[in-house]
């Protein structure tokens, strides 16, 4: 969102409720928002400014099955679709969670999203 002064926190407040505190982050520079206001934030934005990049961060964590890391042959109907079968995924930690059910430590995803006016406007 470009600078404009103050009048950035007085638009998001606009846009989403006067009891809607956004939460300037200057270490990355960014604005900080609750979840749920989200969606409105982005059509407003793509609205008034013709397009907007938006960037999710997440914490996914990996799901797989001790028969699926032991396995030896090509054939796989485990939940990670064969990305960990025969133990290819050795470098990360992973966590028993039940008789043969693992998770791996969370890792940071990130998406990419351009949502143009367009976009918005054909939605409403």
């Amino acid at each position: 969102m470009p600078y404009e002064g103050g009048s950035n926190r007085r638009w998001i407040q606009a846009e989403l409720g006067d009891l809607m505190r956004p939460t300037w982050n200057s270490t990355v520079g960014q604005w900080e928002i609750a979840r749920p206001h989200l969606r409105v934030l982005i059509e407003a934005m793509a609205l008034r400014f013709g397009q907007v990049d938006v960037y999710l961060e997440f914490s996914t964590r990996q799901r797989c099955d001790t028969r699926c890391q032991r396995a030896g042959g090509d054939d796989c109907v485990c939940s990670c679709m064969g990305e960990n079968h025969g133990g290819a995924a050795y470098w990360r930690h992973w966590t028993q969670v039940g008789d043969t059910t693992l998770v791996s430590d969370p890792e940071v995803c990130e998406r990419h999203y351009l949502v143009r006016r367009s976009d918005v406007v054909q939605k409403r």
